[in-house]
């Protein structure tokens, strides 16, 4: 899993022989940093697979409430029942570091303006038909083409997207696909005979 979010452990017990200046900046840390938390559903297989339930988003350019627009933007634009805020949360992630750039943070900021204005103030808490039709009105904007540009490969090409999905990854470095499941489809009709010879 690329380490664009970073999953944390359930808070234990803190340690009485912590000094309180420690606690303090370990608090002043949080924050500054921390812009989006979740956690995955206990049913779900990424719960299964990950060290732990609770994820954490930090970022250095954007602040909460663009962060929090931006995640809902990746939802509207490519919506899957099921997936993960936590899988979203790596656009956001792959957003702020693009926004380094002095002049994609604005693009960014102006972006996530215009959407608020469209919403008459308040983009995440229009409805999504709202949404969807406040970002149609805005598909040739530079904004929206680096979002949804960004999407592609921000939400599709992780490990997390790969478990929700069901793709087992490359193949070569395991020795190919012939005896790993090629054929373990279940979603279309099992071949003739004469389809699939005898592997030799």
């Amino acid at each position: 899993m690329r380490q664009r979010i970073q999953l944390i452990p359930s808070p234990k017990s803190k340690s009485k022989s912590k000094s309180k200046s420690t606690k303090m900046e370990r608090r002043a840390f949080l924050k500054g940093s921390i812009v989006l938390t979740g956690v995955l559903s206990s049913g779900s297989l990424l719960a299964a697979l990950a060290p732990s339930r609770a994820w954490a988003l930090t970022a250095q350019h954007l602040d909460t409430a663009q962060a929090e627009a931006l995640l809902v933007m990746a939802k509207r634009l490519y919506p899957h029942k099921g997936l993960a805020d936590a899988v979203y949360a790596i656009l956001v992630k792959d957003v702020d570091d693009a926004s380094s750039d002095a002049n994609t943070r604005q693009l960014v900021v102006d972006g996530i303006k215009k959407l608020n204005d469209a919403a008459q103030g308040d983009w995440t808490g229009a409805s999504p038909e709202e949404q969807v039709a406040i970002l149609k009105s805005m598909e040739n904007d530079a904004f929206f083409q680096l979002v949804r540009g960004q999407c592609i490969h921000s939400i599709y090409d992780n490990e997390m997207a790969y478990s929700h999905f069901g793709y087992e990854g490359e193949a070569y470095s395991k020795g190919g696909y012939l005896r790993r499941g090629f054929d373990d489809l279940t979603w279309l009709p099992e071949p003739s005979e004469e389809a699939s010879p005898a592997v030799i």
